[in-house]
């Protein structure tokens, strides 16, 4: 049976995580062991807990209960969207005290790293074996799962796109600019922004908190140098202290200027109503925000519009939401349960129809999702695809934390110099 821990304490760096630890029940004395179960339930950790992520996750909760009716799904997760700092702090300290869920969401990819060296996750390259993942999974996939020494530690739930812009064409349209949103590069891009500006609207770009902006960053980094030069960024090959990257961060620098100063208050989905609203005429985010753009009848192509951010037409700047599975845990059956469901054709179909991304499987239809995702599926298959930083794809935790405290900083200063300094440093 699955017994009610307590965390007895955490180290002072957790201070900024004592609302969150006060919300979240589950925990253990450190030093406990795993709880003996008997496959009665499955402990999951997101941050999912609500908007459109956590529709997503009851409906991926439904479908596994219906597979697996013997086995219970236990919401394991904190707040924290997009997987911030204070949700995989919170993870971080349940590892290390010996108190996994069964199993947790992670971004695919490098992100995975600093995990697979603590020795908390296990290797799932057998399941993909057992479930014949690897002929349902394109080989572009696959190729991003794969460890160095070719093993995979998680199951993806989806695929998302990161390089986004959405539009509001009614905004566009009232100040004579295209409706199209479409921009080939940054410099077009933030003229229209001083056009719009000039016209009277406060904020044309809509910009949320620490995340959302390491998100911006990312995208404006990829329009300035390309997809080659951007993935040298990642492993070495791009210098960091180079005058691209130099003229990225001062784009970067404008964007913010054309923000609403309460970006730092903001959640990713509010900015994104700002553009819904007609408040703002842009936001860049990827494709989880377009549940908040459809909502309510709202059509695709005539109340708004999404293309690939500014310079980044023909790019894929991938993500995906995966799951892994715990060491030390003793129900590795439940375990496996949740992601036998989680990379099933139905899972996948009626999860990535709510969230806004497309399944890692190939033989689900595209004929069943919606004019967007069709798109997505689109360039997937046929454009260059690069990994997110932002969200855990190019970079481990450690280096993200790092970029993220420079742009964090560049917020407050803005000293381009300083971020630029800050974000070589990084990659050291």
């Amino acid at each position: 049976m699955h017994v009610n821990r307590k965390l007895a304490a955490v180290a002072a760096s957790a201070a900024a995580l004592s609302l969150v630890l006060s919300a979240c029940a589950a925990g253990s004395t450190p030093g406990d062991k795993p709880s003996l179960r008997t496959h009665e339930d499955v402990t999951v950790y997101t941050w999912w807990a609500s908007g459109v992520e956590k529709q997503g996750l009851d409906k991926l909760a439904e479908v596994f209960e219906q597979q697996h009716p013997g086995i219970t799904f236990v919401n394991d997760g904190v707040m924290g969207g997009g997987g911030s700092s204070t949700s995989k702090e919170y993870l971080q300290t349940r590892l290390e005290t010996q108190d996994p869920p069964d199993t947790f969401a992670a971004h695919a990819g490098a992100e995975l790293d600093d995990y697979i060296e603590g020795g908390f996750i296990q290797d799932l390259t057998p399941l993909y074996k057992k479930l014949g993942l690897k002929e349902v999974f394109p080989k572009s996939l696959m190729d991003q799962l794969k460890t160095q020494d070719g093993k995979i530690y998680s199951v993806p739930s989806n695929i998302h796109r990161a390089n986004l812009l959405w539009a509001n064409p009614a905004v566009l349209e009232k100040h004579g600019l295209d409706t199209s949103g479409q921009y080939e590069d940054l410099d077009s891009f933030i003229a229209d922004l001083e056009t719009l500006k000039q016209a009277g609207v406060e904020y044309p770009l809509s910009v949320a908190n620490e995340w959302p902006q390491v998100h911006l960053l990312e995208t404006v980094l990829l329009g300035e140098l390309g997809a080659e030069a951007y993935d040298g960024l990642w492993d070495g090959t791009t210098d960091w202290n180079g005058p691209e990257v130099t003229a990225a961060l001062e784009d970067y620098k404008q964007l913010l200027s054309f923000s609403n100063p309460t970006r730092n208050e903001m959640e990713w989905d509010a900015a994104s109503t700002m553009v819904v609203e007609g408040k703002s005429a842009f936001n860049i985010m990827g494709d989880w925000a377009l549940p908040v753009y459809a909502a309510e009848g709202r059509q695709y192509g005539k109340d708004y519009v999404v293309v690939p951010s500014p310079g980044t037409n023909g790019v894929f700047d991938f993500l995906a939401d995966s799951f892994t599975m715990s060491t030390g845990i003793l129900d590795e059956d439940a375990a496996r349960a949740w992601l036998e469901t989680v990379s099933s054709k139905e899972g996948q179909l009626e999860f990535n129809r709510i969230k806004g991304s497309i399944p890692a499987r190939t033989d689900v239809d595209p004929g069943q999702f919606n004019e967007y995702q069709k798109t997505a599926f689109e360039s997937f298959n046929n454009d260059p695809i690069v990994s997110s930083v932002a969200h855990g794809a190019a970079v481990p935790v450690s280096q993200l934390t790092k970029i993220t405290a420079a742009a964090v900083a560049f917020e407050k200063d803005g000293d381009v110099a300083k971020l630029q300094a800050a974000l070589a440093a990084s990659a050291g």
